[in-house]
């Protein structure tokens, strides 16, 4: 029974068993802007968002989730490599252009920092211009959402 008890404590992952003082208190300097939304999206800017239904916004790529969505149209100035943080379950689209398009392949996918309430973290690359970001398959009535330059 010792062994089987050994067994089950090295199950349990590290960050599990470490509590958290206070959610976003030790965010690294690049999401800093997560803690202080504002109402449009860009780089280490946080915005809140209504959400809708999905059926209603007529700006959503194919194939996007059901359940509550949003879409806010965004400028990148400089190429690269930039994520999208979102604070919920959802599903994250971006397409070029300010009204939307065909879907970016993503080239990574992660969750937030240990203690943030930073659900996950897509990223794309990017190249100067228009897009279009579409969250879809949420159950909040508001999302937060932020681009982050790595």
């Amino acid at each position: 029974m010792l062994f089987a008890a050994l067994l089950l404590a090295q199950a349990v992952p590290a960050a599990q068993t470490t509590a958290c003082k206070a959610k976003d208190a030790a965010l690294p300097a690049a999401l800093l802007g997560w803690t202080t939304p504002q109402d449009q999206i860009e780089p280490g800017k946080a915005a809140l968002v209504d959400t809708v239904d999905a059926a209603t916004l007529k700006d959503l790529p194919a194939g996007t989730k059901p359940g509550k969505a949003a879409s806010i149209a965004f400028h990148v100035a400089a190429a690269g490599t930039y994520g999208i943080a979102l604070d919920q379950p959802g599903w994250i689209d971006v397409t070029p252009g300010a009204r939307g398009g065909t879907p970016l392949k993503s080239v990574a996918h992660g969750h937030g920092p240990d203690c943030a309430s930073i659900r996950k973290i897509v990223r794309f690359e990017l190249v100067p211009g228009d897009y279009r970001l579409a969250v879809t398959g949420l159950a909040q009535p508001k999302a937060k959402v932020m681009l982050i330059r790595d």
